[in-house]
């Protein structure tokens, strides 16, 4: 049984083999009239040759005018001067990517053995383009739909070349190739095949000057083109950049809350509950849809700060002086932590002031009444009503009535007194509410890292 290597090098020996045939049968067949016009030649080859140089990768596959040029030749010249035309851009190609020895072998057997197998097909469909008949049959629009097709089977045995040595070599199925390296490509093949075709009649009828005026026409939206793919290129480097980077960002976020749920089972539930109630009382006052985020965010993470406070603090059974330093510093820390993050400054603002009491003697800046972000007066007044109806340390809980009468005895002191009574309307319209489910699976439904991710790595609107 033949080895791996064995094949290999079988495979190659029976490249050099077709190689050296299609290039002797291409000097055989080569003849004075095939080379002229030389004006002709030298255009088709530059445009050979700058058009390889200028290929665009989409896809898997490569998008280039240089098989419009390759075409051309084959049909308006001979096979001599097309094979020449396609040894001389595999050349060019192979040194300037300084590719292997099995590649170089493989573009000169591709870059011959299409052309070679094009100029015969369209001889033999068109017949003699360099005699009068010839000429005169070249010049209608059966010979366009010729070049059409002879354009069609060679971008295909192109293809089929190159795919079999990847097989050869690297082990990727034909079919997974002609899925991601010529069905991707394969409108535009279709659309340069028009090209071509049009190109090849405009000189049949018009002469050179037209297809050099074509071939100008077509360089320059290559040109535009590249750029565009280039463009396009760059965009989704710089977007797949900033999603990784803010994965990152909120994946610190999000694994600050973790850790803090499993020192306190209460902060998920707690997170979650107070960013439904934010969002439902949001959208109740009529606020925009950034702005609904911004508030609701600030919810999901007001108690983060809370990350930073040692176990004595966080479960207390007597708190001294300096643990109400460390606790009343948490809206500061959690700010801190969550401004970090590109245009989540809002949402840093309303972490830091959901202490703030509407009669200034809140914390840490002691704002008054509308100095308070109304995102913060929105969390002041969800985490409060939380707190209390699902106290734990802190008391016995309320019950949902309880708990709204209490919110009116502090409203216009500690939390707003408008908002207190939009929130109680919002319950009393909606008491499922205040007994939805609130379990770990509820809290990531609400922080939504993947879609947070996508967001964040939006660019800003202008």
């Amino acid at each position: 049984m033949l080895t791996a290597t064995l094949k290999t090098r079988l495979y190659w020996a029976a490249e050099a083999l077709v190689l050296a045939a299609t290039l002797g049968a291409a000097a055989m067949l080569s003849r004075a009239e095939d080379w002229q016009p030389m004006l002709l030649v030298l255009v088709l080859l530059a445009l050979t040759l700058v058009g390889q140089r200028l290929s665009a990768v989409v896809g898997g596959g490569v998008l280039t005018t240089a098989h419009i040029a390759l075409v051309l030749a084959m049909c308006l010249l001979g096979v001599a001067p097309a094979v020449f035309c396609g040894v001389s851009a595999a050349v060019m190609t192979s040194a300037y990517r300084r590719v292997s020895a099995s590649r170089w072998l493989n573009n000169l057997v591709t870059f011959a053995l299409f052309p070679f197998v094009g100029a015969l097909m369209c001889r033999a469909l068109a017949g003699d383009i360099h005699t009068a008949a010839g000429q005169r049959a070249a010049e209608g629009i059966e010979f366009g739909l010729i070049v059409f097709a002879v354009f069609l089977l060679t971008i295909s045995l192109n293809f089929l070349t190159v795919a079999v040595d990847v097989r050869v070599e690297e082990g990727r199925s034909l079919g997974r190739q002609t899925r991601e390296a010529f069905i991707p490509v394969l409108p535009g093949h279709l659309a340069a095949g028009l090209l071509a075709a049009l190109m090849a009649v405009a000189y049949t009828n018009l002469g050179l000057p037209v297809l050099i005026g074509s071939i100008l026409v077509l360089m320059t939206f290559h040109y535009l083109t590249m750029a565009l793919l280039r463009s396009e290129e760059r965009a989704d480097q710089l977007e797949a950049r900033s999603i990784h980077l803010a994965n990152l960002q909120l994946g610190v976020l999000s694994m600050l809350m973790d850790a803090l749920a499993l020192r306190d089972m209460a902060t998920r539930r707690h997170a979650t509950a107070v960013a439904r109630y934010a969002k439902a009382l949001a959208v109740d006052l009529g606020c925009g849809e950034e702005e609904q985020e911004v508030i609701h965010t600030a919810a999901l993470l007001h108690d983060i700060g809370k990350f930073a406070w040692s176990d004595r603090v966080l479960h207390p059974d007597q708190l001294t002086d300096e643990d109400w330093a460390v606790i009343r510093r948490h809206p500061q820390d959690g700010a801190a932590l969550v401004g970090k993050l590109d245009g989540y400054g809002p949402v840093a603002d309303a972490i830091l002031y959901h202490h703030e009491r509407v009669d200034g003697s809140g914390y840490p800046a002691a704002l008054i009444g509308d100095e308070i972000p109304l995102a913060s007066r929105i969390v002041a007044i969800c985490s409060t009503y939380d707190t209390m109806t699902k106290r734990t340390s802190f008391g016995p809980a309320m019950s949902m009535q309880e708990a709204m009468s209490e919110l009116r005895a502090v409203s216009g002191t500690q939390l707003d007194a408008e908002l207190v009574e939009r929130f109680i309307a919002m319950l009393e319209r909606d008491e499922s509410l205040a007994v939805a489910d609130y379990d770990d699976a509820a809290y990531e439904a609400e922080f939504a890292l993947e879609q947070r991710v996508r967001r964040m790595a939006q660019p800003a609107s202008r």
